[in-house]
């Protein structure tokens, strides 16, 4: 087997290596997983995945600086926020014991009809079987545990497939899990190339398939994988966010701010489209770019930086391309746009780009916010879900009828209320609808992901 260099998207400096398979080790990695949980004689009992995920907590907690180091190094999110990644990751782990306590079935009704007469039934939940996990580079930790985790708890076999720019987190969350007890072949990491993600993905010997990625990709193994695998799918959105005359505005510039502009705009429902009514529109404008030019840009380890580089250089040609593809197109900038360096962009506010233009269009993943004023509300929740993409939505007012008319009218599986798009916490449900996914996350629900729901019904004489 190979390796591969992973660098840093900062300065391309080596920060580590790691095995690169091939077909041939992917094809192996099936075949461990699959022997692994139709073995029934080795199936990990409820309390023994509760004992090996306390433990994982206990070594997490206890190398807190250490995969900070880690996620930033090779991710490019700044230090102060790989830090925040790496407790919700072990947070992650906790929700996931909270919940197999709270797993339970339910008695379904018997004996109302002559048909039905002398029977009881219950459901129960049972693992589905073997999960395979195609993750992202841009929470590099976090992702690996909401992918790993839920599968483990429910005492599912899993693979994952990290991204190639970011895969020690993912290898370092299934050495951990080995380190806490858990045997050979429950959790594996592959690091490959497409073919061998495509091959992972469609395998007839996996039972249910994972992926944060890109749209295209994700649609694409959709289509290809085996009969009855089950499938969830995250991708992006262009976020919308409606602003209210009537809205705080000392309160929306932060939200907004960092909403749009955390992790360099590198989340998948990152603050980008911000429709503001036009008796505020130009103060908004002002303020959030004021906010954004004071925003410290460069090498995510350093503790100040707020802003950290992109993935990969050829992000940042191409939000420069797009940057000034939305000039032509009648866009104003406030602040920014420009490259600072091979690897870092400047946050940047647009005002007014066409709407035909890629950054009203298209996810930017940059850390780009554009600004748009409207006159009627009713034309900027049309503007807002114009877009085939559907993920987390905003409303900043402070009227609660107006606050539950955009509840009730913005396409989004989340829409939040005086708060920014970027809003999670890792038990509520997290996922997009028409072309932003497939099926809901957050821990619990993707627990239930990787559960089956069996039925028991029990004929007695005595009943």
């Amino acid at each position: 087997m190979s390796t591969i260099e992973v660098t840093s998207p900062f300065d391309d400096s080596v920060v580590g290596s790691v095995p690169f398979g091939s077909v041939p080790e992917v094809e192996a990695a099936l075949e461990k997983a699959r022997t692994t949980f139709d073995d029934h004689k080795n199936a990990l009992p409820k309390y023994k995945r509760v004992e090996i995920l306390e433990k994982v907590v206990e070594i997490m907690s206890s190398q807190v600086p250490e995969l900070t180091k880690l996620c930033a190094s090779e991710g490019g999110k700044p230090w102060m926020d790989s830090e925040v990644e790496v407790y919700r990751a072990i947070n992650g782990v906790k929700l996931a014991i909270e919940a197999l306590g709270a797993q339970e079935g339910k008695e379904i009704a018997m004996g109302h009809t002559a048909s039905s007469a002398g029977r009881m039934a219950y459901t129960f939940k049972e693992p589905i079987g073997v999960v395979a996990a195609v993750s992202a580079f841009n929470h590099p930790l976090n992702l690996a545990i909401h992918q790993v985790i839920p599968a483990i708890a429910v005492g599912c076999s899993v693979i994952i497939k990290p991204a190639t720019q970011t895969p020690m987190s993912a290898i370092k969350v299934v050495e951990i899990l080995k380190e806490a007890g858990l045997p050979d072949g429950w959790a594996q990491a592959v690091v490959c190339d497409r073919k061998g993600g495509e091959l992972l993905a469609t395998s007839p010997k996996v039972n249910a398939l994972t992926f944060i990625g890109s749209g295209p990709v994700g649609w694409y193994l959709n289509s290809k994988v085996a009969n009855g695998t089950r499938v969830a799918l995250e991708h992006g959105g262009v976020a919308p966010v409606i602003v209210e005359a009537d809205a705080d505005i000392d309160d929306l510039i932060p939200s907004i701010g960092k909403g749009g502009f955390y992790h360099a705009g590198q989340v998948c429902v990152s603050v980008q489209r911000v429709f503001v009514h036009e008796s505020i529109a130009d103060e908004v404008a002002s303020r959030l770019s004021d906010y954004a030019s004071k925003l410290v840009v460069g090498d995510q380890l350093d503790p100040k930086t707020e802003v950290g580089p992109l993935i990969n250089n050829n992000e940042v040609n191409r939000v420069e391309e797009w940057v000034n593809e939305a000039v032509t197109k009648g866009g104003k900038i406030l602040t920014g746009g420009k490259r600072i360096s091979a690897s870092c962009y400047e946050p940047t506010v647009i005002v007014n780009p066409a709407d035909d233009a890629l950054v009203s269009t298209k996810e930017v993943f940059g850390p780009v916010v554009c600004i748009y004023s409207y006159s009627d509300i009713e034309e900027a929740f049309d503007r807002a879900n114009s877009l085939e993409v559907s993920f987390q939505a905003a409303v900043f007012t402070k009227n609660i009828d107006t606050a539950l008319r955009a509840v009730k009218r913005l396409n989004g599986t989340a829409v939040m209320v005086n708060d920014h798009t970027a809003f999670r916490v890792d038990w509520m449900p997290f996922g997009g609808a028409k072309a932003s996914g497939l099926g809901m996350g957050g821990i619990h629900h993707s627990m239930e992901e990787c559960s089956n729901e069996k039925m028991m019904v029990i004929k007695s004489p005595v009943l």
